[in-house]
């Protein structure tokens, strides 16, 4: 049996951090939201026990490295499960590029083996199992738009944004989060207006959600990669109605409600970056 399970990006309209907890990790707020960029991961029921990753992207490990194989390996050890499967892997996103797309490949892979192996696990119960493997495994589960809090397993569900484009323009580098949030200084940060942007998405307040943006690790991905910050200062000089960077970089997305500028913006940006999409806002939960 095969099991198709679409995986979308995400993007940060909010990212603070508060500080460094006990565990090593840091407290954070993000309000998040998935977007139409995505993997496409194909389950195939194997009659051994062998977990088995296969992807045409060189970038993408096939080993225990690999979130999907970590998800399936973790499903398989809680639920007592005896079959493999092979995990195909047709990767869209761009890899470390601050979307959550190994994080995305991992939920997709939970909620997809829930079926393949009638496991029956509630997606909240899904969601717990994710926070063990990354941060952003948990948002993944679910989708959609929400508030994540603690080192990011903590999803309270926020109504959609309003319908625009999001163009995403990403360098040809990577960036280590891990590398990011060391050299992050919080007293040097200006902290996004959380509650604001909140407000904004009940409101469906456009003009408030692009006000209230924020994102603290540009403080230190700006400096650290002026790759990052020279497309920033493109995609506001092309005339985007909001520009944050995404995570921990190096993408950096806009967003458009028109047409006409969402095409000179994507021309521009194509003149001199690798990688450009042009996709639209999900915003909502799919059902599962």
């Amino acid at each position: 049996m095969k099991l198709l399970v679409k995986a979308p990006a995400k993007i940060n309209l909010s990212l603070d951090v508060l500080g460094k907890r006990e565990d090593g990790y840091h407290e954070v707020e993000m309000v998040m939201t998935t977007i139409d960029l995505a993997d496409h991961i194909e389950l195939s029921e194997r009659h051994d026990q062998e977990i088995k990753i296969v992807s045409q992207n060189r970038f993408v490990p096939d080993d225990e490295r690999n979130l999907a194989y970590q998800a399936a390996r973790l499903l398989k050890t809680r639920c007592g499960v005896r079959q493999g499967v092979e995990i195909a892997i047709d990767k869209v996103i761009p890899v470390a590029a601050g979307l959550a797309g190994g994080s995305s490949d991992a939920a997709a892979t939970l909620r997809g083996l829930n079926t393949l192996w009638n496991l029956g696990l509630s997606l909240d119960e899904l969601a717990t199992l994710g926070a063990e493997i990354g941060s952003d495994v948990s948002f993944c589960v679910y989708g959609g738009t929400a508030l994540a809090k603690g080192r990011g397993e903590n999803i309270t569900k926020l109504p959609a944004p309003p319908n625009c484009w999001v163009i995403l323009a990403k360098p040809s580098i990577g960036v280590s989060t891990a590398e990011i949030y060391r050299q992050l200084d919080l007293n040097e940060v200006v902290h996004p207006d959380i509650p604001g942007m909140i407000s904004a998405l009940y409101t469906r307040d456009y003009a408030g959600i692009c006000k209230h943006a924020g994102n603290v690790l540009e403080s230190v991905t700006l400096k650290v990669y002026p790759q990052v910050a020279q497309i920033k200062k493109q995609m506001q000089r092309f005339g985007a109605d909001l520009v944050l960077m995404s995570g921990s970089g190096p993408t950096v997305f806009g967003l458009v409600r028109h047409d006409s500028r969402l095409q000179r913006i994507y021309n521009g940006l194509r003149g001199f970056c690798g990688q450009v999409f042009a996709v639209r806002m999900i915003g909502e939960r799919e059902q599962f």
